[in-house]
């Protein structure tokens, strides 16, 4: 038997991964909300892997909370997810996720999803015997990049998709100078939080390509006036003026 796994929240993205996680035979052990990892962690000291599938919402009290044994097996997968967020990790893997899953329907390719740690072939195995294309990156920059971009698109589509609505198709062939304001509002914050700068050119091709994976995509999800005031709340941790998004903010308002 392989070595098992352990899976902290199983909603519909840890479901996806735990079903590819026993296609490859590997045990998948379930923590569920309210569960004391520590408890856990006494029962199986030495998993393979800790695939942390809690929302960004919940990453880090989840954190915060996982024991010493673990510390270095982590698996992440969150959305609006940055380094900042597991400085006290020990080389976590990290995938950013390019597929939807929603209750009731399979999962849906936008296009492949990008991943980089000690565990990386692992979730990329995992997620091909459900034909779920992933791409191993080769360094932490290029980790650090797909996560930009991938926050990118989020932000951009939800709080953009706030005055437009409508679909990313329409977004991008209608609305493309407003989108690209709000983008560049949404990169100057991710280089604040991150302390780096980043080929604003590579990731709005990049952006393109991703909205070209799947036209259809709706801007404005159930989370997108949080992630504005969030995004609007990060930008004054930073000094950061961010005029359009405090613009639309007030349309809302």
């Amino acid at each position: 038997m392989k070595h098992p796994v352990v899976l902290v929240g199983v909603g519909e993205m840890g479901g996806v991964f735990a079903r590819g996680l026993l296609k490859l035979g590997h045990p998948v052990f379930p923590v569920l909300r309210g569960a004391s990892l520590t408890a856990a962690a006494a029962q199986l000291p030495e998993p393979q892997l800790v695939l942390i599938a809690v929302g960004e919402a919940d990453l880090a009290a989840t954190l915060g909370a996982v024991p010493p044994p673990w510390r270095g097996r982590l698996g992440l997968l969150q959305n609006e997810l940055l380094p900042s967020d597991w400085t006290d990790c020990v080389e976590p893997t990290v995938i950013s996720v390019w597929f939807e899953k929603k209750p009731g329907r399979d999962h849906k390719v936008i296009i492949p999803s990008p991943v980089y740690g000690p565990r990386a072939d692992l979730l990329a195995d995992a997620l091909a015997t459900l034909a779920i294309p992933a791409r191993r990156l080769s360094s932490a920059d290029e980790l650090v990049f797909e996560l930009v971009l991938k926050n990118l698109f989020i932000l951009t589509t939800n709080i953009a998709g706030l005055r437009t609505g409508g679909t990313v198709e329409t977004l991008w062939s209608r609305h493309r100078a407003f989108a690209e304001e709000v983008g560049h509002e949404v990169i100057d914050l991710q280089e604040a939080m991150t302390g780096r700068r980043f080929d604003r050119d590579a990731l709005f091709n990049a952006l393109g390509v991703a909205f070209a994976g799947d036209p259809e995509h709706a801007c404005m999800g159930r989370s997108a006036p949080a992630r504005l005031a969030r995004a609007i709340r990060n930008g004054e941790t930073y000094g950061l003026e961010l005029p359009v998004l405090h613009a639309i903010a007030a349309e809302q308002a």
